[in-house]
């Protein structure tokens, strides 16, 4: 289903972003993702249309948790969704 949350309005899923991210590293704070285990995580955490787009996005690799928000922020960024969205670190 699309979003329909309005321009410049914060969504319900504000937040969710930040729950993936959190949740990637609970284990292992300072360890290392695939896109196929963010991939993973924002199915387990069926996110919102917008969203799986946000992860679709990310690039294939490795990555440590400051890289993987940089990723996630820029695309975020990119489509104008940080105020509907939220950003992450």
């Amino acid at each position: 289903m699309a979003n329909s949350t309005q321009p410049g309005m914060r969504s319900e899923a504000y937040g969710e972003l930040q729950h993936l991210v959190d949740n990637l590293y609970k284990r292992k704070p300072s360890g290392t993702v695939t896109k196929v285990d963010v991939l993973i995580q924002a199915e387990v955490d069926d996110l919102e249309e917008d969203l799986q787009e946000v992860i679709e996005l990310i690039p294939s690799g490795t990555y440590v948790r400051a890289r993987l928000c940089d990723q996630i922020n820029s695309i975020v960024t990119a489509h104008g969704w940080g105020f509907t969205y939220g950003t992450v670190e």
